[in-house]
């Protein structure tokens, strides 16, 4: 035993060692992760720099914004952009969807009132290109859904929808010709509208990029 005791002292008095303390330095280093390379996490433009400033700066988007918005576009190449708007001009908009427009009609209280017929994207996908200072919003209920029209017209051309408060719904019939070439209405019983919404296999998913 005493023997076991001073073997064991000798191996600690070892360990602690400058030398050891040395080796196992050398050891982790060489096991460790490697080290992150000057700049990573960026990408380099190159002649494309002042290209992608001048995107930036004509669209006033950030960087993320602006790989997102190019990420999805890339993404899903079958997408046009549609520009709209409300009746005076006050509020105009472009957004990125299908050709073929899946619209949604919904018979609850106020989109029975509004007609609001709808078809739903990310908000990666829209833009509002001017009259923010020009909208105002209803709410009501459990006011997720944020209703917002122009102050001069009364227009609602596009809207936050409850079921999908991460997105956009947007009015098809204030998009400018020549984008929509076909649109496929599906009825929402939004007169029981939880269990519509916990029914429907996709609704859920289309503010989803």
């Amino acid at each position: 035993m005493a023997g076991s005791a001073r073997r064991s002292r000798r191996g600690n008095a070892a360990a602690g060692s400058p030398a050891a303390r040395s080796r196992r330095g050398r050891a982790k280093a060489a096991g460790g992760p490697p080290a992150q390379p000057p700049g990573h996490g960026a990408f380099d433009l190159g002649g494309q720099r002042e290209r992608w400033a001048a995107f930036q700066k004509r669209h006033r988007l950030s960087c993320e914004e602006a790989a997102r918005l190019l990420l999805d576009a890339y993404e899903c190449r079958s997408l046009v952009k549609h520009t709209g708007g409300c009746h005076c001009g006050a509020v105009r908009f472009e957004v990125w969807a299908s050709a073929d427009l899946h619209v949604f009609n919904c018979n609850c209280s106020i989109c029975t009132k509004k007609q609001n017929r709808h078809f739903i994207v990310p908000a990666s996908r829209f833009k509002l290109l001017k009259g923010a200072d020009n909208l105002t919003t209803y709410t009501f209920n459990t006011h997720r859904a944020q209703h917002t029209f122009c102050k001069t017209c009364g227009v609602q051309s596009f809207y936050t929808p409850r079921s999908n408060p991460d997105g956009y719904g947007i009015a098809p019939h204030c998009l400018d010709d020549g984008t929509v070439q076909t649109i496929v209405t599906e009825d929402i019983n939004g007169k029981e509208w939880e269990k519509a919404v916990k029914e429907h296999k996709t609704i859920r998913d289309m503010s989803k990029p």
